[in-house]
């Protein structure tokens, strides 16, 4: 299975934020949009980092709520890997383990396509899962 596979499945919207709103707005985007992270973008949709509520709590946990009203760009995490919509749902799985991320962009030619999350991936594989234990029962019960 294909990461273009889930975002067909769940849509390509992605939440963003410009790179000087302050941390406190980017908080209530999240919860509005009731989502974990918000891909940060300068003004032509680039990347420029990426946005959690993790990010947050452990800004706010460090710094104290001041932090609120600094620019996103200061708890952003700027170093964002990112992947193509043809990439397989292992892989991707495997460098969200591997770097210990929750979200991931999803870029095709320079454009963000949309962004996928552990849960996701997660969802998809279980789903897997029951499809191939469902094959695997048919076929024990037509050989009984």
């Amino acid at each position: 299975m294909r990461i273009a596979d889930i975002l067909g499945d769940k849509g390509v919207e992605v939440h963003t934020a410009l790179p000087w709103i302050t941390v406190g707005e980017a908080a209530k985007r999240l919860t509005d949009a009731d989502v974990g992270a918000l891909v940060v973008c300068d003004g032509e949709r680039r990347i420029r980092g990426i946005v959690s509520e993790r990010d947050i709590v452990r800004a706010i946990s460090r710094r104290g709520a001041g932090v609120l009203e600094q620019p996103v760009e200061s708890v952003m995490t700027h170093d964002v890997h990112t992947c193509d919509s043809q990439e397989t749902v292992a892989r991707a799985m495997a460098l969200m383990t591997r770097f210990r991320y929750r979200h991931l962009p999803v870029v095709d030619r320079s454009k963000l396509m949309g962004i996928i999350s552990i849960g996701d991936l997660v969802k998809h594989r279980v789903h897997e899962m029951e499809m191939e234990t469902g094959v695997l029962r048919d076929r024990v019960i037509a050989r009984s």
